[in-house]
């Protein structure tokens, strides 16, 4: 019995206290899904053992009336940039091959104490660079509604997990969108909460100042029950937010003041027949009572590049630890000189578009340049902040298109990343600010693929945010894939 045949992760539960299921039965479910969809290539490492254990003992609790967690029984895929004590981690990247996390995020801990089930490690993008999940060292994701085509990424694992029913809910990260882009992709919800809403302690570090764990479900309800459970503040990482957590699974049922970015909807990269659906769901959003308006935002063409030459910078530095020495892939050659083992060390460990990152990050570092490029990029994100605060002074959120396209074709957009960078010209504007967003599947396009819409907030207002998700998928009467 599978958590599509319930309504949510609290139908699954009252099943399961009233004895018509086990988290036994639900975990074998669910490693029989994984066994039978392996071309999908979703995961990188099921822990088969460790989970059956783990649903026996929560079994035996149950059946003997013991109290347990809120999130007893809920099968959960953690993408491989989260930590998990005694579990590998790789980031997807050969240079931490066979490397076993000597501690948890925590996230994962927080998720653990509620007595989650995690039955394994989801693939992704190399250090969750990447738009498709074809950058992994281990091979790409395929997308379970056509195979001949991409998930999203860089958490396209995490994606399909949940899109193929190989787990309840999954864990991603979303740096500039790896969260809300396979979402869409994939046709499942995708939540980027506020930056410092979860903590980043355990998150393998692409850019820090933009990096936030995500969450990905089936509904809004499952997403708001997890959410609950791993924000707040965390004494491991400063930039967590000592913001009060509010309830996030009341969701409110009220007409909203929305505004879409003009610049957004007309933008000449925008699928035609994706902006003829959003332009009609808009007038039925006006039909149910809400107040959707056009609002300007002069600045949506500068928001990649800023984004990218501040992201590479960041990870140029991050990335800078990872060198033979101390863990991970050490090169093979012997008798050479430090900076040449730093070399060969590097070279053979890291992937292509990772390298090619670190070298726009060094050079946008660099001397003669810093003040060209990094600087001129906080430029942009200052103006960025600024204008996304006085919209969303003035609306409940900003609804806009997630991604330019539908999922496009393994291979189509490989050899140019320019056009693959450009793909994230809707997504890149949340995290730059740091607020929240979310996507939600909305139609399925005339090629059969998925779109959803996406939903913005200002920070830390994460329960508005839900409600409008929950109350653009009941317009819409939208179930995922």
């Amino acid at each position: 019995m599978a958590l599509s045949e319930f309504s949510s992760i609290s139908a699954f539960q009252e099943a399961l206290y009233a004895g018509r299921t086990t988290c036994t039965e639900m975990v074998r479910y669910y490693l029989y899904q994984i066994e039978q969809t392996k071309h999908l290539n979703a995961f990188l490492e099921v822990f088969e053992e460790e989970a059956l254990s783990k649903a026996h003992a929560l079994d035996t609790r149950i059946k003997n009336g013991e109290p347990v967690g809120a999130l007893a029984g809920i099968v959960i895929g953690i993408k491989d940039v989260i930590c998990y004590k005694g579990h590998k981690v790789s980031a997807a990247s050969r240079i931490l091959e066979g490397f076993t996390s000597l501690y948890s995020a925590t996230a994962v801990e927080r998720l653990l104490a509620e007595d989650a089930i995690i039955i394994g490690n989801l693939n992704c993008d190399e250090f969750a660079m990447g738009s498709t999940n074809e950058n992994s060292a281990y091979g790409p994701v395929l997308n379970a509604l056509d195979n001949t085509r991409v998930p999203g990424g860089s958490s396209g694992g995490s994606a399909v997990a949940v899109q193929a029913d190989l787990c309840m809910v999954s864990l991603g990260s979303d740096t500039g969108g790896s969260v809300r882009q396979p979402a869409d992709f994939c046709g499942i919800v995708g939540l980027k909460p506020t930056y410092g809403r979860i903590s980043r302690y355990g998150l393998i570090a692409y850019a820090s100042s933009f990096d936030q764990i995500g969450i990905f479900g089936r509904n809004i309800a499952d997403v708001a029950r997890v959410l609950q459970v791993i924000a707040g503040p965390d004494g491991y990482d400063s930039t967590a937010s000592k913001e009060e957590v509010p309830d996030y699974q009341i969701l409110h049922n009220k007409s909203w003041k929305l505004a879409y970015l003009k610049d957004a909807l007309f933008h000449p990269g925008l699928d035609e027949e994706m902006k003829n659906g959003y332009t009609t769901f808009f007038e039925e959003l006006r039909s149910a009572g809400d107040s959707v308006t056009a609002a300007d935002f002069a600045y949506l063409d500068y928001v990649v590049p800023a984004y990218y030459v501040l992201t590479t910078a960041e990870a140029s530095s991050n990335l800078s630890r990872f060198d033979g020495v101390k863990y991970g892939h050490r090169t093979s050659l012997k008798n050479l000189e430090l900076a040449d083992f730093y070399k060969k060390s590097r070279s053979e460990g890291f992937g292509k578009e990772v390298k090619r990152r670190i070298l726009l990050g060094t050079f946008v570092l660099s001397a003669g340049y810093y003040d060209a490029y990094f600087t001129k990029a906080q430029q942009v994100r200052r103006l960025v902040v600024d204008k996304l605060s006085e919209i969303l002074s003035q609306y409940d959120a900003i609804i806009m298109p997630t991604v330019p396209s539908t999922a496009f074709k393994i291979g189509e957009k490989a050899d140019d990343p320019i056009a693959m960078y450009l793909a994230d010209i809707y997504t890149v504007l949340a995290n730059l600010a740091g607020v929240p967003a979310i996507s939600v599947p909305l139609q399925r396009h005339s090629n059969g693929m998925p779109y959803g819409v996406q939903i913005i907030t200002k920070q830390f207002s994460e329960a508005n945010l839900l409600s409008i998700a929950e109350h653009v998928m009941q317009l819409r009467r939208v179930t995922p894939v």
